[in-house]
This record gives C-alpha cells, sequence and structure tokens, in this order.
C-alpha cells in the first residue's frame, strides 16, 4: 500500500506540476490552448506507463470514486488513495509557484496558478471561468466531462480491453476534454488538481472548489455506477 500511495502522490504531483505549469509558465501566448490541453493529457500518458503497473495511475480521487463505485476499490483503499493524490497536487502547486516567481513578471495575484473558476472572470485577480461562463455551464461541462473520462478510464481497464493502449487512450481523451472545456472552468474533471492550486491561490479559487469537488465525484460515480451494473461492461469483463 505505500508503493501505492507513494506513486499516487508523484503522479498527481505531476499532473498538477506539467499541466498547471504549461498555463501559467508558457500560457496561452506561447503554447496556446491546444499546447496546455496536450500537457495534461502528455502528463497523464507518461504517468500511466510510468507508475501504472504500482497503482493503476488513478492521480485523481474521481477516478478513485469511479473505481470504487464500479466494485473495483475497496473503501479503505480509496481513501487513501484521495490523501496521497491532494498531497501531490498541493506540493506539485506549491513547487510550480516557487519556479513561477523566480521570474519578476510573475505574480500570483495577477497570473494565478492555472486554478479552475466559473462565472465572469475579475480583471484585476484574473479568477472565474477563462470564457465567462456560468456557475451552470460549468457544473454541466464538469459532470459531462467526468462521466466521458470516467467511461474511458474502467473501459480500457476492463478485462478484455487492449491493456497496452490504455495509457494513450486515456491522455488523449484529457487532451479532447481540455480543447473543448479550458474556456469553460480551465477544466478540472479532477478534484485534486483543482485543490492544489486554490489552496496557494486562495480568494474565488478557493470559494468556488465545492463545484470542481462536487460535480466531477457526480460523472465519475454515474460512469462507476453504469460499469457496476454491466450497462457499459463488455460481456467478458469481471
Amino acid at each position: 500500500m505505500t508503493k501505492k500511495l507513494a506513486a499516487e502522490f508523484v503522479g498527481t504531483f505531476t499532473l498538477v506540476l506539467f499541466g498547471c505549469g504549461a498555463a501559467v509558465l508558457a500560457g496561452f501566448g506561447i503554447i496556446g490552448q491546444l499546447g496546455i490541453a496536450f500537457a495534461f493529457g502528455l502528463a497523464i500518458v507518461a504517468m500511466a506507463y510510468g507508475i501504472g503497473g504500482v497503482s493503476g495511475c488513478h492521480v485523481n480521487p474521481a477516478v478513485s470514486f469511479g473505481f470504487w463505485t464500479a466494485g473495483r476499490m475497496p473503501t479503505s483503499e480509496m481513501l487513501g488513495y484521495w490523501a496521497a493524490q491532494c498531497l501531490g497536487a498541493v506540493v506539485g502547486a506549491g513547487v510550480l509557484l516557487l519556479i513561477a516567481s523566480g521570474s519578476p513578471d510573475y505574480s500570483i495575484a495577477d497570473n494565478g496558478l492555472g486554478q479552475n473558476g466559473f462565472g465572469v472572470r475579475d480583471p484585476i485577480s484574473n479568477q472565474g471561468s477563462p470564457g465567462d461562463y456560468s456557475l451552470v455551464s460549468g457544473g454541466i461541462f464538469e459532470v459531462v466531462a467526468t462521466f466521458i473520462f470516467l467511461v474511458t478510464i474502467l473501459g480500457v481497464t476492463q478485462k478484455g480491453a487492449p491493456a497496452q493502449l490504455g495509457g494513450l487512450a486515456i491522455g488523449l481523451t484529457l487532451v479532447v476534454i481540455h480543447i473543448v472545456g479550458i474556456q469553460i472552468t480551465g477544466v478540472s474533471v479532477n478534484p485534486a488538481r483543482s485543490l492544489g492550486p486554490a489552496v496557494w491561490v486562495l480568494g474565488d479559487a478557493l470559494e468556488q472548489l465545492w463545484l470542481f469537488i462536487a460535480a466531477p465525484m457526480v460523472g465519475a460515480g454515474l460512469a462507476g455506477w453504469a460499469f457496476r451494473v454491466r450497462l457499459l461492461s463488455s460481456d467478458d469483463a469481471s
């Protein structure tokens, strides 16, 4: 279990450092939204093949919740994963802050840490939805996107699926989700990924964090249920 928790910590740390780091250090003016989307997706691909054999590379409390709902994970293990994932995200965002602070052009108040948000973007704090999307729009997107993400993950990890391509399929799904959703909420689909930056940025990022915990969990729970009742499971799946 110690190895699994260590793997989840490292995996979530990496996702936040490189995914959010692409937005903060390279940003829309250098690599654009497409580059940020690929940073998140490729980080997942790397970790899927790097730590997947140790912990399954959940690096996301919603993913662990989806596995638990599907009956593939015990409660105690899920809770341990949650703790490791959240800690990894907070530390990852902290390291990103240390790196970004080395530039005289960076200010956490003005540039943030790639935090998620909804509502009209504040021109001073730069918090809120990148595209000024409402709470309702953000909530719907996060539920639906997380559901689709978990359908992919639970599908490619079920018995009979081509496991060798699983990490690539999961990473590319996250890329597509970011291409569509960055302007809506900055894309969470991962409570830990939202928690990490919010802890350091504070303000609206922390006040709005509840949505990026609740909505991904709802989407993941629905996907897990669909596999638990074998609605989306293959005939030979365990």
